[in-house]
């Protein structure tokens, strides 16, 4: 047998994305990042730690022995296989979305691979990962990542959300890998509300089986993500797909939403000018404007939300972000927003350093305190 090499293991690290799968679309933290149970105070049988510890290791080594070996087939994309996704649609493709001539594919788009920046496209069967913590505080939030609605970011606006959302505050995230307008799925620009509506309905559906309190659902979207966010909800009472079974006959709308340096008007005036083409098409009518514009759909039962933006962001303009917030002041509903003078666009939790909107994953855990009436939600995860 050959000997693995330093690239081959490094290969491994970046292909597993610093986390390896434990089931049923659940990944936990691993190897170079603190156990969940060590992160929650836990104690843990030596034996079974030990175990998991091997488990974890045996599944980095596999990759590189994979990457070493000709003749092994490796997940060089560093997404869960099948088994450890969760699929939103009976028999995987989505509705409307059969027969398309679509790829799934990941690119990597960063040299390091301490800080990966994967991108998902192509998707006709959407699904979810699930990132829970060793000790669930009840809240689940569902994960709408950006990418102007040509790619899905996996990483920035995914994975690396881990650490602060769910080591430090408890909370039980679901990154999204939902279906784009521009790929020719017979829902349309509705695709991407669709599989956010059934992403929340089955949370929903099996928040016990996550510990979750079905009545503390919220949504986080960033950028085009954050679109898809703001328009559940305030479009959650659409009917943007046919009811496929049981699930759908609970609520799609969220109980509170944070919507991060996000697209919200197709105003021609402040919208993002990719993502406004790409859900609407280059010279949509007023009416499809006016209808995908979310400040525009706002109303009294919108759940409470917590807007962040830099005013130097040259991608968004965040007069997206002041609108929203008019909107929703207007429609008397429940709103807190931060406004930073530096920051940029799409820094996540990761471009930050040094900067006061550093702060910005406590400021959102505290706010969901409040928001989502649990009082175990702190900053610290205490």
């Amino acid at each position: 047998m050959p000997r693995l090499t330093a690239a081959a293991m490094t290969q491994a690290s970046t292909m597993t994305g610093g986390r390896t799968g434990c089931g049923d679309g659940i990944l936990r933290r691993s190897m170079g990042a603190r156990s969940p149970n060590r992160a929650a105070g836990r104690s843990a049988n030596p034996w079974m730690r030990g175990l998991r510890l091997t488990a974890d290791l045996a599944a980095v080594l596999w990759i590189a022995l994979a990457v070493a070996l000709p003749g092994y087939a490796a997940p060089a994309d560093g997404e869960p296989p099948d088994g450890e996704r969760i699929y939103l649609w009976p028999g995987r493709t989505a509705p409307g979305s059969k027969g398309l001539p679509l790829t799934q594919q990941v690119s990597e788009r960063s040299d390091d691979p301490a800080r990966p920046d994967r991108a998902i496209t192509g998707v006709s069967q959407p699904y979810l990962v699930v990132y829970r913590p060793g000790k669930p505080n009840g809240i689940g939030l569902l994960v709408t990542p950006g990418g102007g609605y040509q790619r899905i970011v996996l990483d920035k606006e995914g994975t690396a959300l881990a650490h602060d959302f769910v080591d430090a505050g408890g909370v039980t995230l679901f990154v999204l890998r939902y279906r784009l307008p521009g790929d020719g799925h017979a829902s349309g620009a509705d695709a991407p509300l669709a599989d956010a509506q059934r992403a929340l309905r089955l949370i929903r559906a099996r928040a016990r089986e996550w510990q979750l309190d079905p009545a503390r659902i919220g949504v986080m979207g960033f950028s085009a993500g954050g679109h898809v966010a703001a328009s559940l909800g305030t479009r959650f009472e659409e009917k943007v797909y046919k009811r496929v079974d049981r699930a759908d006959a609970l609520s799609a709308r969220p109980d509170f939403m944070l919507l991060i340096y996000p697209v919200i008007s197709m105003d021609s005036g402040i919208a993002h000018g990719g993502s406004r083409e790409r859900l609407l098409g280059a010279q949509p009518e007023p009416e499809r404007v006016r209808r995908y514009s979310a400040e525009q759909r706002v109303f009294a039962d919108t759940p409470p939300a917590f807007l962040l933006h830099a005013e130097d962001d040259a991608v968004v303009d965040s007069e997206n972000s002041l609108r929203m917030h008019a909107a929703l002041r207007a429609a008397g509903v429940p709103v807190e927003m931060h406004l930073y003078p530096r920051g940029g666009h799409g820094f996540g939790v990761r471009e930050t350093t040094g900067l006061p909107v550093a702060l910005w994953p406590q400021l959102a855990l505290r706010w969901m305190q409040s928001a989502a009436g649990n009082p175990s939600i702190t900053a610290s995860g205490n």
